[in-house]
C-alpha cells in the first residue's frame, strides 16, 4: 500500500488561481458547503477519477452534492502523485481504503468510480467492505479486453509525449473544449512505465475475491455506446453477488461523468439516497 505524506497539500487548499490550471492542483477535500435540509450530519461521497485523467473530472459532481463531504482522492501515479509507482489495483484499493479510514470517524461512506475508477472501487469493496454503504461503478471492465482497446493503448505508449496526441484523444473522448488543455497537460504528466503496468493488469480483467461479501448496495453501469465488453462482464459479478443492480445509460459513452453531467449527478443521487437506480438507465436483459 503506498503511504500518503501527512501533510498534502492538494486535500483541502483550493487551487491557486491562474490562467492555466494545475493538473495537479484540484483539491481531495471538499467539505460540506451547506447543512442538510433534514439537520443531520453530513455524509461522505467518494469519486475515483478514470485514467489518463485525475480527480479534476469530478468538479461538476463535487459541485453538485454541496451538503455532503466529498471525496476525490488521486490516485497512485496520478495528478499530484504522479512521481509515484503504480504498485497495482490492489495497493490503490488499500490506498483508496486507508485515506477513507484517516478522514472519516463514523459512518460509512458512499463510493462512485468510473473506468479506472470504477475497477479499483470493485477491490475496494471487496478488501474493505465494512467502510462503505454503497457503491455505483460505471465504464469498469472485468473481462480481457479486446484488440482495438490494446492498439489505443500502445498508441498512448508510443505518443503519450506529444501534445498532438492528447489533444486528439480529449476530443475523440468528449471532454469539454474549457478542459482539453488540462487533459493534455495532465497526459503529458504521466509516466509511461506506471501506464504501461497499470494497462496490462487492467486489461487482463477478473472479478476481486472477496467482492461477494460485500453487503453494501452496488449498482453496475455501462455507457450504451461505451465498448461492449464493460456490459457483458456483467454477468461474471452477478455470478459472485446476484443482488447487484445492472443498468445502461442509453445514448451515452464511457465518459458521460462529463457528456451528461447533470444525468451522471442525477443517477447517483437516486442511489445513494434512495437506493433505487435512476429511471432513466435501462434494465440489461437477463440481469
Amino acid at each position: 500500500m503506498s503511504e500518503r505524506p501527512a501533510t498534502d497539500p492538494h486535500r483541502a487548499a483550493s487551487p491557486a488561481p491562474a490562467t492555466r490550471p494545475d493538473p495537479a492542483g484540484y483539491p481531495e477535500i471538499h467539505r460540506p458547503q451547506r447543512a442538510r435540509a433534514d439537520g443531520k450530519a453530513a455524509q461522505t461521497l467518494v469519486f475515483l477519477h478514470g485514467g489518463n485523467v485525475a480527480n479534476w473530472m469530478w468538479d461538476p459532481q463535487v459541485k453538485a452534492f454541496p451538503a455532503y463531504q466529498v471525496f476525490t482522492p488521486h490516485l497512485p501515479g496520478f495528478g499530484a502523485r504522479t512521481d509515484e509507482d503504480w504498485q497495482g489495483l490492489d495497493s490503490a484499493a488499500d490506498d483508496v481504503a486507508a485515506f477513507i479510514a484517516e478522514e472519516v470517524e463514523d459512518g460509512r461512506v458512499h463510493l462512485v468510480g468510473l473506468s479506472l475508477g470504477g475497477v479499483v472501487g470493485l477491490r475496494a469493496v471487496a478488501r474493505h467492505p465494512e467502510l462503505f454503504a454503497s457503491a455505483l461503478f460505471s465504464g469498469a471492465s472485468v473481462r480481457p479486453v479486446g484488440a482495438a482497446a490494446r492498439i489505443s493503448s500502445a498508441a498512448q505508449l508510443r505518443f503519450g509525449d506529444a501534445e498532438w496526441f492528447w489533444k486528439v484523444q480529449a476530443g475523440a473522448f468528449g471532454i469539454p473544449a474549457n478542459s482539453r488543455q488540462l487533459y493534455s497537460d495532465h497526459g503529458l504528466s504521466l509516466r509511461p512505465e506506471n501506464m504501461k503496468a497499470l494497462v496490462e493488469e487492467v486489461y487482463a480483467g477478473g472479478i476481486p475475491e472477496g467482492l461477494g461479501d460485500f453487503g453494501g448496495r452496488l449498482l453496475m453501469v455501462a455507457g450504451a455506446r461505451e465498448p461492449a465488453v464493460v456490459r457483458k462482464g456483467f454477468a461474471d459479478v452477478a455470478a459472485v453477488r446476484p443482488d447487484t443492480e445492472f443498468r445502461l445509460a442509453p445514448g451515452m459513452h464511457h465518459q458521460w461523468s462529463i457528456e451528461d453531467p447533470l444525468f451522471f449527478n442525477a443517477m447517483v443521487r437516486a442511489w445513494i439516497e434512495r437506493g433505487e437506480a435512476h429511471p432513466r438507465l435501462v434494465r440489461v436483459p437477463g440481469l
